[in-house]
């Protein structure tokens, strides 16, 4: 295991963390809190001790058995919680929402269903327009300073909007989406972050699972599953991108003797993300964890894997289509 720091945490992190958007259930086909407590336990066992969630995972449902799972658990202090704000919801539709009384109210209701006295890392889920930076900026600066939070967080921030919460408050880490498909920040984000000591996390790692190495065009998706609307998963994108990680998976192979999904992982973090967030819901979806130490990608690599994607994906989709909208005014 490789480790890391976020400022305001004494805590060494692992540069893997447990995605939980999945255990919450909703937009992923339900859930089984045995197996998404077990899946927490077996990550804690491989030495994963930053576990992020949100209260828009299953609207609230995987704060709550992230709670349950670390109470069983024990050690609280070796445990590194990462939670969000910012998104409320209205007829089962989430929307963005920063103002300053929604952050007094989550806060409350994050530490009741996560069962914790603080959280470790509290992050704005989405930039909302609708919102002055500055109020939001300033209300979880209050909340860093009462002792609730250790160290605040943006999620699918701009550098611009970085800037700008910076005038009024610390802020020690972004969140945004990156792996081998989807590397949007690769150009200025993630630069401007180390630049500046600001630690980034990257979600998304095994895209959606099209970097596992296990899908195949068979595949089915249950239910609310948001992979039924992501562009990447409908045809004819589907049959490209499923041929384009064959590619990668015979690359990494052939010159690492490694699986797809240990390369998929290993690119996220040589590329200068300090953690990557692994998303899974049952035991098993942890197996391959010790395939992504002790080796890394140079930039001869890095050349080749470009090529092969500039060959298989020559106009590649963003997630885009995950962002909430704006609150209704009216």
């Amino acid at each position: 295991m490789e480790f890391t720091s976020i400022p305001n945490i004494n805590t060494k992190i692992s540069r893997i963390g447990l995605g939980t958007w999945a255990i919450g259930g909703w937009m992923w086909g339900g859930t089984d809190e045995t197996e998404a407590i077990a899946t927490i336990h077996r990550a804690l066992d491989l030495g994963i001790n930053l576990i992020d969630t949100a209260p828009a995972y299953g609207f609230g449902v995987s704060e709550e058995i992230v709670g349950k799972a670390v109470k069983l658990y024990g050690k609280r202090d070796r445990i590194i919680i990462a939670t969000k704000v910012g998104l409320s919801r209205k007829n089962q539709q989430v929307y963005r929402d920063a103002r300053k009384e929604t952050l007094i109210k989550e806060i409350e209701a994050s530490l009741k269903r996560l069962q914790v006295e603080f959280i470790d890392l509290y992050q704005q889920h989405w930039p909302d327009p609708l919102t002055p930076i500055s109020e939001t900026a300033e209300a979880l600066h209050q909340l860093l300073k009462e002792g609730k939070i250790r160290a605040i967080g943006v999620s699918n921030f701009s550098i611009e909007q970085m800037d700008q919460f910076q005038k009024y408050s610390p802020l020690h880490s972004l969140q945004s989406p990156f792996n081998l498909y989807e590397r949007k920040i690769e150009k200025n984000e993630l630069a401007s972050c180390m630049q500046k000591g600001i630690v980034i996390l990257g979600y998304g790692s095994l895209c959606r699972g099209l970097l596992t190495g296990k899908m195949d065009k068979n595949r089915q998706f249950k239910g609310d599953d948001l992979r039924k609307v992501d562009p990447k998963f409908q045809e004819p994108h589907f049959s490209a991108y499923l041929r384009s990680a064959k590619r990668l998976e015979e690359w990494a192979q052939e010159k690492h003797r490694k699986p797809l999904l240990a390369l998929a992982v290993r690119w996220v973090l040589d590329k200068g993300i300090h953690i990557a967030l692994w998303g899974a819901r049952h035991p098993q979806q942890m197996e391959g964890l010790e395939s992504i130490w002790g080796w890394q990608l140079k930039e001869a690599d890095f050349r080749e894997i470009d090529q092969i994607l500039q060959e298989t994906i020559p106009s590649p989709i963003g997630p885009e289509f995950m962002a909430p909208p704006s609150r209704d005014q009216s």
